[in-house]
């Protein structure tokens, strides 16, 4: 069978499954340049189809994450599809709509009425997405609609290579939850938690991330840096805010969006500081997230941990719940923010197919994007007019120009799915330079606090970090971070963080031949 999964929220994009097996997968942001793209995958589903070379009548059935897209009040419905309403990321969380959504787990009576009311638009995205495949692909099959932490959580449980797990979603919300947690034995699925979208964590981090002068839903990642300059001195105003009571997320600030933004800026000091209000949403996230996990885990045996959604974009967060003490294992679907949803919606829809297929190998690589041959390659930079020279031997030559000190751009194989560059669309540079993190991310105009990332050989990874081993499947797509030894801190201080920790991408020669002998 073959299922075209599509998302057409934040960060948008389709995925082409032949049965359990992932043929390509692509995010909007890497064909418009816009970072974050949303909306219809217009663009994401003609590239799927061309790599995997399926014709659009060939597919069977195409899965939509997300039953019901609480912010479209924030677009404009077109004859084409929703376009974009200029500032709409900007100011989403604002809007009245999307403050009711997130109500109408907590008021008795609102959902019917809510439901009411915004049917109608929920109704018109169905029509308008049958319609356009349909008028402008060719694609008949029939459309299935997805929970939204659903396909995340089998976006995560079905890459992992895991048989028995506990199988977690966080993030800032979804279909009306922030929150699925589920135990899961032989790809049955049984949920033993949930949290409404009204009790988020991740829009917490979205919170601060605003208020520190950072554009929420797109920025968190520097909050995260910024974490380790700071000192956590403003844990009890968050701990007002948001919480975990009897082992589930409580947002006792009983506010959310502009309301909650207006909350947390009054509990600050008049003269607070950007780095320890970072510091501190990071450790208490870190705090509240690990306590909620723990929760839900079983008591008195080891477990393993297959987790998913934007919560789990920060590495940090993903090194403290891998290191509750009966966390045998942890794995991070790559794509773990909603860029996985098309590739989780997919996978439900094809294991659910196929029962025999339900216990699946760990993803072995994400190299599932467009690739181009030495000829295409060529041919643009004749066009260009740039001057270039063809290596006999590649990777010896990228190796050399490293050592001498040269900054390199490599541009080889097929395009990573996910939010990381994992190799093939890279920039590198030797990590001994100690004063990378100033010069370097001012070239690429990336925010001076911001880490660097080391890609490490799997063989060096026991010399290298403390504690990786339950962690290593995962660490291959730079997911989590691990405290560094004393050698890395040595050898390679352009790639660790100021608090001791580095996020690495573990390389292996079978993941990506070249790229591991340009390491070797």
């Amino acid at each position: 069978m073959v299922v075209l999964g599509l998302t057409d929220g934040i960060t948008c994009g389709a995925a082409l499954l032949q049965d359990d097996v992932i043929l390509s997968a692509l995010n909007e942001e890497r064909l418009s340049r816009l970072k974050m793209a949303y909306g219809f995958p217009r663009e994401s589903i003609r590239e799927v189809l061309r790599i995997a070379g399926v014709m659009p009548t060939d597919v069977d059935l195409v899965t939509v994450a997300t039953v019901n897209n609480y912010f479209l009040n924030g677009l404009r419905a077109f004859d084409g599809w929703f376009q974009e309403d200029k500032g709409f990321l900007r100011n989403a969380v604002f809007t009245t709509a999307g403050k009711l959504s997130y109500l109408v787990d907590t008021v008795p009576g609102l959902e019917s009425i809510y439901y009411r009311f915004r049917w109608p638009v929920f109704a018109a995205r169905r029509r308008a997405i049958r319609r356009i495949l349909r008028s402008e692909f060719g694609i008949t099959a029939p459309v299935k609609f997805v929970d939204h932490h659903i396909a995340h959580a089998a976006s995560a449980y079905f890459t992992s290579g895991f048989d028995d797990a506990i199988v977690v979603s966080m993030d800032g919300g979804g279909d009306g939850a922030s929150s699925h947690i589920y135990e899961v034995h032989d790809g049955e699925f049984q949920r033993i938690g949930y949290t409404s979208a009204y009790d988020s964590l991740g829009n917490y981090y979205a919170y601060v991330t605003h208020i520190a002068g950072f554009k929420a839903q797109k920025h968190e990642g520097k909050i995260t840096g910024l974490a380790a300059h700071g000192n956590p001195i403003y844990l009890d105003i968050l701990d007002s805010m948001i919480t975990v009571r009897d082992g589930a997320l409580k947002n006792v600030g009983r506010c959310v969006f502009s309301g909650a933004i207006r909350a947390l800026e009054s509990r600050l000091p008049r003269n607070w500081d950007r780095a320890d209000l970072a510091a501190s949403i990071q450790m208490h996230s870190e705090r509240v997230a690990v306590e909620y996990v723990k929760h839900h885990l079983p008591r008195h045996r080891s477990v393993k941990l297959a987790i998913a959604g934007g919560l789990f974009a920060n590495v940090r967060i993903n090194q403290k719940v891998y290191e509750i003490d009966n966390v045998e294992e942890v794995f991070v679907h790559p794509g773990m923010t909603d860029c996985g949803l098309a590739v989780g919606s997919a996978l439900t829809a094809c294991i659910g197919n196929q029962p025999s297929a339900r216990r699946r190998e760990v993803i072995r690589d994400v190299y599932y994007g467009p690739g181009y041959s030495a000829e295409d390659i060529q041919r643009e930079l004749r066009n260009s007019g740039l001057a270039y020279e063809r290596s006999k031997s590649t990777p010896a030559a990228v190796a050399k120009l490293l050592a001498e000190g040269y900054v390199v751009a490599r541009f080889d194989g097929r395009m990573e799915y996910g939010p990381r560059a994992l190799g093939n669309r890279s920039i590198l540079y030797q990590p001994g330079d100690r004063s990378v993190n100033d010069w370097l991310n001012k070239q690429l105009q990336r925010t001076e606090f911001m880490p660097f990332a080391p890609s490490t050989l799997m063989e060096y990874a026991e010399e290298s970090y403390i504690n990786h081993e339950g962690a290593q499947e995962t660490a291959r797509f730079m997911t989590i971070t691990f405290d560094c030894t004393e050698q890395m801190k040595t050898m390679c201080p352009g790639v660790v963080h100021i608090d001791g920790t580095a996020r690495p991408q573990l390389v292996l020669r079978e993941d990506n031949p070249t790229y591991y002998d340009i390491i070797e």
